[in-house]
């Protein structure tokens, strides 16, 4: 049985219509900031593409209407289940914009916990783009995705996992300034810009770092990098998370 769902958010963010438009509409605008690597057919009725994983997730562009309105759609799938993405943008005085998103559909049998771990991760991405326009505007990022399995060990005890490989001291808070030493990896000089009981994110001056721990699942990690990096950046990371929670 499928169950509808809609969530409905907004933020003012740091940049112009036509700034905003790049990051929400473009493939490496998106990799920049949302999840996996992205392509986007630049069109009504193109296809909208993102691989997380290994594993590609295709839409239908709805809308396209540059620095106004973005939306796609999946397919529907056999039980009926699809999700739509809708992005208004809005210019505002100062050169800032209003973003408002709309994320609707229809959810499985598992609706609740899936609808519920939607709501809470919006707020996250949206500030992941903000922290993206205000401080690394005009430079494209390479995303960096890595999963672990921790079994059946708690949240907290993950979280201390990775507090202990990062070397952060606990707990953590947004504004409390870090130098990390991931193993293998360069040092991370920078500041926990989010944290909550799921995910914490920092920012360095060529980053933005999100460790994502889940309430019983796996453990993730969505970085986008924007200075020089080695193209075995994502290989080393995969390797840094397995060791970190082994």
């Amino acid at each position: 049985m499928t169950h509808p769902f809609e969530i409905e958010l907004a933020t003012t963010l740091p940049a112009s219509p036509e700034e905003v438009w790049e990051a929400i509409a473009t493939g490496p605008g998106i990799d920049s900031w949302f999840m996996g690597r992205n392509d986007v057919e630049a069109r009504e009725g193109g296809v909208a593409g993102m691989v997380t994983g290994g594993h590609r997730e295709e839409a239908v562009v709805t809308a396209y209407e540059p620095g106004r309105r973005f939306a796609t759609r999946t397919a529907t799938a056999d039980d009926g289940r699809f999700m739509a993405f809708e992005y208004l943008i809005e210019g505002r005085e100062q050169g800032s914009t209003v973003l408002r998103v709309v994320h609707s559909g229809l959810l499985g049998d598992d609706w609740e916990d899936e609808y519920d771990a939607l709501r809470r991760g919006w707020p996250f991405h949206l500030h992941t783009l903000g922290q993206y326009l205000g401080h690394f505007r005009g430079r494209t990022g390479v995303p960096v995705f890595a999963v672990a399995m921790p079994g059946e060990r708690p949240a907290g005890e993950v979280r201390a996992a990775l507090f202990r490989a990062l070397s952060l001291p606990a707990p953590i808070a947004v504004g409390t300034r870090v130098h990390a030493e991931p193993a293998g990896l360069p040092p991370l000089d920078g500041e926990v810009v989010w944290a909550d009981d799921e995910r914490f994110e920092v920012r360095t001056d060529d980053g933005l770092y999100t460790f994502h721990h889940g309430i019983g699942g796996p453990a993730l990690m969505f970085h986008h990098l924007f200075g020089p990096h080695a193209p075995g950046a994502e290989a080393a990371w995969q390797e840094w998370l397995t060791a970190a929670l082994a």
